[in-house]
Order: structure tokens, then C-alpha cells, then sequence
């Protein structure tokens, strides 16, 4: 009995050791499924967190960027830089490249609002600070004078170097009237007529004075306009003044000597590339410190760079001076332009009239028959209607009116 007694104890203890294990077992099931399941749980919401970044999240960060490169860049057209040459190009660069990064930072820590005010203002003051050093640097260079004329571009004053005294034409164009730009290699929008002086600058071999077009001596992009220091020979006058000193015509040896001198200067400008657009009497320098009246290119404000074929349709320029094919097919090429140009100067200087383009075509303007023949003619092939039909600069310096020095009679 005692023995069966004692077999029962075991049995019952080892029974009660296998349910505490069994319950044991069950509770801890739960607390490892629960934990198991919370693991995977934190892996998959990394994920959730990783998945819009990298999809819909990249979206929508790389449309913040997108949408704030093309402010920066709407504001550097519309706005200026506030430096000079050397400056200037890399402000702009990094003004745009710090302005993305750090809007796409404050997007993501939501420190956006109170950096990019703090940012804005630490910009302008800076923007300031540099407008105000480089007018600064400006006054202390040169001496500005009495005001020279007033353009629809600008504005332009005699000047001085302070360094030399060399007489210089100081040109002040607003920001609103740069009408031409182009884009340089850095990116940076420059003014044409800045970018094709420096090109002519760059390409002229000689020292200032020796080029048909004037030098650009000096400029500084200021916040609201632009300053352009130019080379101002002394003495001279423009053309249009010097025709009306002369009795309101000159005599034809000395309208060719003038033409001459222009027709090279415009070879000149179509081996550099440059359209200036906008040649006539008011455009046209003469130093009259020589026997020989020299000729002075100016004002290269609605000027383009040309591939050859290039056409436009836009036209910048006289509107008294457009030429015919602007009118009958609604764009204009640089060559014929230019040599129908070049005929309105000849006219004008030759002719006691105002050019205009419609009455030339409507015969209320007619060409001279005092003239001689070969000066008929070549007025005849700078001004004919048809562009294919207009000689072209270098058949015009071949021409017999160019290359004969005795006047034929008509």
C-alpha cells in the first residue's frame, strides 16, 4: 500500500511539474508571438518611412526643388546681381545653388519659415553692401559730367577717368530697358551689348581708339541698372549732327569716304558674329580732328549674336528703318538688314530727307539723279526691295563707287 501510495505522490508531482510547464509555455506563446510580431512591426513602418521617400516623397521633395530653382532663376532675370565682372557671376551661382539646398532642408526639419526669413534678410543686406561698394568703387574712378543724350535704352554723360583724365561716355541703362541678354558660361544672364563689346574687345588686336566700334572701357551691373564706361573721342559729333553742320547733305566724295569706313566696320561686326541691328546717322561717331572724318561705331544696345542663316522674326530696332522683307514675309536676316541699313545712312547723308522705309517703297522718297551713276547704283543695290537681290558686304567694298576715287557725272 505504501508503495502504490508513494508511486501516486510521484505521479501527482510530476504531473503538477509538466502543467506548470505547460502553463508556463502558454503564457510566455503570447509575449513571443506579441514580440515577434512588434519586430517585424518596426521594420515594416521603416519601410512605410522609406517607401515616400523614395517615390512619391522624392516627388514631391524634387518638385519643392524644382519649383524654388525656377523662382531663383525668374528672379535673377527679372532682378540683377549686385556685382561686378568678377564678382558677379559667382554670387549669382551661389546665391541659386544655396537657395535650393537649404529650401529643401527646411522642407524636411521644418525649419524652413524661420531660416529662409533669417536667410532672405542676411541676402539683401549683402545684396546692399555690394551695390554700394561697387557705386563706390564707380565715383572713386571716374568723374560723371553733364548728361550727352537720352535714348530709349538710356541714358549717356561725358565723363572723365580720375586716374588719367581720359574723356570717357558714361551710358546708364535701368534694368526694365536691357531688352537683348544672353546667357554666359556661367549660366549668368548678361546684357548683349555688354557681352558683344568684350567679344569685340577680346578679338581686336590694338590698343583703345583703333576699332570702328567704340571700346568698352568699364561696367558695373548695380542692383537697378546698368553703368557702361565708354571710350568718348574728342573731337567728334554724331552723324546726323555733322550732316546738318554741312548744309544738311555732304558732297559724295566724302559720303564715301564715310561709307567706306562703314562697310569694313560691318565686315568686321559679321566676322565677329554680331548683328547690331540699329546702324544710322544717330549711331554713326565722326572725329573730326583729321583731314579725313573717321567713323566710330556706337550703341550696341539691340545688338544679337548671328549664326550665318540666322532670321528673325522680332524686329529691334528704327522702326522708320525697317527693312522690306519685315514686312512682305515678316522676318529679316542680318546681312540684307545690315546693307539696307548702311543704304538709309548713304541716303540720308546724300539726301536733304528723313528716310522711312514705306515711303521709299511708295516712290514719295526717290534717289538723286544729280548723283554720279556709280553712286546711283550702289544706293540702287543697298536699297533694293528684294533681299536675295541686295549686294552683300563684301560686293559692296568691290563695288566700282567704293573703289574709284574720280567722281563719274551722272
Amino acid at each position: 500500500m505504501k508503495k502504490d501510495y508513494a508511486k501516486t505522490l510521484v505521479s501527482l508531482a510530476l504531473r503538477r511539474v509538466r502543467e506548470r510547464r505547460c502553463s508556463a509555455s502558454a503564457n510566455d506563446g503570447p509575449t513571443r508571438t506579441i514580440k515577434r510580431k512588434a519586430t517585424p512591426g518596426r521594420k515594416t513602418l521603416r519601410k512605410k518611412t522609406r517607401v515616400p521617400n523614395t517615390s512619391k516623397g522624392d516627388i514631391a521633395v524634387r518638385g519643392v526643388k524644382r519649383t524654388i530653382f525656377d523662382l531663383n532663376k525668374h528672379d535673377m532675370e527679372t532682378a540683377s546681381c549686385s556685382a561686378d565682372t568678377e564678382s558677379c557671376n559667382t554670387s549669382v551661382s551661389d546665391v541659386s545653388k544655396r537657395g535650393v539646398k537649404r529650401k529643401a532642408v527646411g522642407v524636411a526639419d521644418g525649419e524652413g519659415p524661420s531660416r529662409k526669413i533669417k536667410r532672405k534678410s542676411d541676402l539683401k543686406e549683402k545684396l546692399d553692401l555690394s551695390v554700394a561698394a561697387l557705386t563706390a568703387k564707380f565715383k572713386a574712378k571716374y568723374l560723371e559730367q553733364d548728361q550727352l543724350g537720352v535714348g530709349g535704352c538710356g541714358s549717356v554723360f561725358a565723363g572723365y577717368r580720375r586716374a588719367d583724365n581720359l574723356p570717357v561716355a558714361i551710358k546708364r541703362v535701368p534694368k526694365d530697358k536691357i531688352l537683348c541678354k544672353v546667357v554666359d558660361q556661367n549660366g549668368k544672364q548678361l546684357s548683349v551689348e555688354v557681352a558683344a563689346m568684350l567679344k569685340l574687345g577680346a578679338e581686336t588686336s590694338g590698343s583703345v581708339g583703333t576699332s570702328a566700334p567704340v571700346s568698352l572701357l568699364d561696367w558695373y551691373d548695380l542692383d537697378q541698372e546698368l553703368i557702361l564706361v565708354l571710350e568718348r573721342p574728342i573731337p567728334s559729333k554724331d552723324l546726323l549732327n555733322y550732316v546738318e553742320d554741312n548744309g544738311g547733305s555732304l558732297q559724295e566724295e566724302q559720303t564715301k569716304s564715310i561709307l567706306t569706313q562703314l562697310v569694313d566696320a560691318a565686315i568686321e561686326l559679321e566676322n565677329h558674329c554680331i548683328f547690331h541691328r540699329d546702324i544710322k546717322v544717330e549711331n554713326i561717331l565722326i572725329e573730326t580732328s583729321s583731314d579725313v572724318p573717321r567713323i566710330r561705331l556706337i550703341d550696341f544696345g539691340l545688338s544679337c549674336f548671328a549664326k550665318k542663316g540666322s532670321s528673325y522674326r522680332n524686329f529691334y530696332g528704327t522702326p522708320s528703318h525697317i527693312p522690306p522683307e519685315w514686312y512682305s514675309r515678316c522676318f529679316y536676316r542680318p546681312g540684307p538688314t545690315t546693307v539696307w541699313q548702311l543704304g538709309v545712312v548713304m541716303f540720308e547723308t546724300l539726301h536733304q530727307a528723313s528716310f522711312e522705309t514705306t515711303e521709299f517703297l511708295g516712290n514719295k522718297l526717290r534717289i538723286s539723279k544729280k548723283l554720279s551713276k556709280n553712286c546711283q547704283d550702289f544706293l540702287r543695290m543697298c536699297l533694293t526691295k528684294e533681299p536675295q537681290q541686295r549686294l552683300t558686304l563684301e560686293q559692296l567694298r568691290l563695288h566700282p563707287w567704293l573703289s574709284t576715287t574720280a567722281i563719274q557725272s551722272p
